[in-house]
């Protein structure tokens, strides 16, 4: 019997010393593996009894119990391993001169080593490089931006005649916002409703909501400016979206002092269907007059992530009724998709507001897009497209000459 202990006592300790030194586990092995030794079973000239038995199997799960926790330590290592190893290796090709950036998290590690190719990590770290450049260069026009106002703060604290020309011009532009503000705040209350449907963030890359955001941020600005502004309304607005968060970038601390009305609720729930008019470059009803009662609902979506048919298929939906510009009877339209972006919808509607001119409005539409309005003499309107045929001409025949001439150059080399 004190063979068979010894045996057992040996066995213990070599099964639990190389499965802790194998997987790094010393917190719940070796207190196995001393309760193993001193326990009274397994001393050496303790006496024994018929009763005590050494269970085994218990011992097994308890042993097998430990190997996951091993394992799942193990992984995390050789994670940490393999993250340190990818950062030494972009130290190695940033000291051998390659376009590769000098700062790069962790995050960005793990997305490196998931690239299937070697190509694809260039390209990926060419392209954090080129974004940590425009950071650079955007942090350095910064500072030469604050040095300037200094030394002109310092040119004009040294000549007192100027001091007060600032401070009138401070105090006008202090009274240009109140009255803007004073302006929107009343037509919070009295104003027309403009809604931008704000339900089309699953439709966009994160670069396409950016450009959303950033023409919205640009049809508010030039409605606070108007005469007449909108109430303007963001439905379907959800709390940290990634609209939200683009919103908090442009206006950071003035986000919540925006006189806007921002609600989660759908546009049906806040105005009656019978009055809100959906706007789509994809609907069949052409927009003959604006009118004043109506709510017009824009869909926040920037113009390369439009689909076909996905406002107009919300609108239909909802039972709403829809409406599309009239450009092609007041413009003679040249190329181009006929979808505008969302502060030119804002100048559009904001002058049809204010002068219900259709031509006036649309002078608001890019230049390339048309070639002049319908409202011109036939003899203009001839002229215009003889001119457009003339210039699409001259261009196929400056092709035209230059194939033949790179052709001829081909045959007089292989004579």
């Amino acid at each position: 019997m004190q063979a068979v202990n010894t045996l057992l006592k040996n066995f213990a300790k070599c099964s639990a010393f190389h499965l802790a030194v194998r997987h790094g586990v010393k917190k719940d092995l070796f207190p196995l593996h001393r309760t193993l030794i001193l326990s009274p079973c397994l001393k050496e000239g303790a006496p024994h009894s018929a009763s005590e038995k050494l269970d085994l199997d218990e011992w097994k799960k308890v042993m097998k119990s430990g190997v996951p926790e091993a394992s799942e330590a193990g992984s995390e290592h050789k994670e940490l391993s393999t993250v340190a190893a990818a950062r030494e290796a972009v130290e190695m090709w940033r000291l051998a001169g390659r376009a590769v950036p000098e700062n790069i998290s962790d995050d960005q590690l793990k997305t490196l080593m998931e690239c299937p190719s070697k190509a694809s990590k260039k390209k990926y770290l060419k392209f954090l490089y080129i974004k940590e450049l425009y950071k650079k260069n955007d942090k350095r026009k910064m500072e030469e931006k604050r040095e300037r106002r200094l030394e002109t703060q310092e040119e004009r604290d040294s000549k007192p005649g100027e001091l007060k020309k600032n401070s009138f011009t401070c105090l006008w532009t202090n009274a240009i916002d109140r009255t803007y503000n004073w302006r929107v705040a009343q037509s919070m209350i009295f104003g027309q409703p403009l809604v931008f449907d704000m339900s089309f963030e699953s439709d966009m890359s994160p670069r396409e909501v950016a450009n959303t955001v950033r023409q919205i941020v640009f049809s508010e600005s030039s409605n606070r400016k108007s005469v007449d502004p909108f109430h303007i309304h963001f439905c379907n607005f959800q709390d940290n979206s990634q609209y939200h968060r683009e919103f908090i970038k442009h206006y950071r601390q003035a986000w919540d002092k925006l006189l806007i009305t921002v609600t989660e609720r759908c546009y049906t729930e806040v105005f009656p269907k019978n009055k809100i008019i959906y706007l789509t470059a994809d609907s069949p009803n052409v927009m003959k007059t604006f009118d004043h009662d109506k709510v017009y609902i824009i869909g926040s979506m920037v113009d390369k992530s439009i689909k076909t048919g996905v406002s107009l298929a919300r609108a239909k939906r909802l039972g709403l009724e829809t409406a599309c510009l009239p450009l092609e009877k007041y413009l003679l339209w040249n190329t181009g998709a006929k979808n505008l972006t969302l502060d030119q919808m804002m100048h559009i509607l904001l002058t049809l507001k204010d002068t219900g001119d259709w031509k006036k409005a649309l002078e608001f539409v890019p230049k390339r897009k048309y070639c002049g309005f319908v409202g011109k003499s036939v003899s203009d309107l001839k002229k215009g497209l003889n001119l457009v045929n003339a210039l699409k001409l001259g261009k196929k025949r400056e092709v035209q000459k230059r194939q033949f001439a790179k052709n001829y150059s081909k045959k007089l080399i292989q004579k």
